[in-house]
């Protein structure tokens, strides 16, 4: 996989959807990580942020939580996304 594209909607192996807000940089190690919110309501939290690296890794398709099927743990989902960076 590449990059993750900010500013555009992902899925979850779970099933759910995120918007990317930004990419940042962990302050320690310099390590990319992903900032990103979920595309629907939660209690616990608005914002989240998970290294680039796990954000993109490969996972088995035989997990029993992967109801997607999804090769990656989060895939790009182009026909859902819109460029909201772009003004």
């Amino acid at each position: 996989m590449e990059q993750v594209q900010i500013g555009k909607i992902y899925r979850h192996f779970k099933g759910n959807y995120y918007y990317i807000e930004d990419i940042a940089l962990d302050s320690e190690t310099k390590e990319r990580v992903v900032v990103y919110k979920p595309l629907y309501e939660r209690k616990d939290s608005k914002i989240w942020v998970r290294r680039e690296k796990m954000f993109l890794e490969e996972i088995s398709t035989e997990r029993p939580d992967n109801i997607t099927g999804q090769k990656y743990r989060f895939e790009l989902q182009d026909h859902l996304s819109e460029d909201y960076t772009v003004k």
